[in-house]
């Protein structure tokens, strides 16, 4: 269990991020258009996990804008952002804003991921949410990089996430 905090205030997840040099957990999540995708489907790919509570914050639409114009000029990286938000939300977001460089993906069925990744906020007024948080694999689909952003208001460290690619 991590603690992270909520302005200030302690909140906590449902366990540990995985460990840098392991192999990512496999999972299953909604894109847009309804249809169900798996990490399978991204091998041989890098990819950028940008994991957020809700695209309909300030923070978490910051991050999937920043990601998306820092994705246009990535080599063999695609970027998903991932949240327990509706497909309906992420498409009308991505469209309103004009992100094309970014792949929506909703843990909204099961919440699975978030346990999976041990990101799910357990307690507070997020409870069932995903806690912000960074993880990035290489095209084996190993973990090169976590980042559980210790306040959930802040952005991420972009950073320091692309260059462990």
């Amino acid at each position: 269990m991590a603690t992270v905090t909520l302005g200030g205030n302690a909140i906590h997840t449902s366990g540990e991020l995985p460990k840098v040099g392991t192999k990512s957990p496999d999972f299953k999540l909604v894109k847009t258009d309804l249809s169900t995708t798996s990490l399978a489907d991204f091998a041989g790919s890098n990819l950028v996990l940008n994991i957020f509570p809700s695209v309909d914050t300030g923070t978490c639409a910051a991050s999937v804008r920043a990601f998306n114009q820092k994705a246009s000029a990535l080599n063999n990286t695609k970027v998903l952002c991932i949240s327990r938000d509706l497909p309906f939300a992420q498409k009308r977001f991505c469209g309103a804003e004009g992100l094309e460089n970014v792949i929506n993906l909703s843990d909204f069925s099961t919440g699975s991921f978030g346990k999976d990744f041990g990101l799910e906020i357990v307690d507070g007024p997020l409870a069932g949410l995903h806690s912000r948080v960074v993880i990035v694999l290489d095209e084996n689909g190993t973990v090169k990089y976590t980042e559980q952003v210790a306040e959930i208001a802040d952005e991420p460290n972009y950073e320091s996430a692309l260059a462990s690619l």
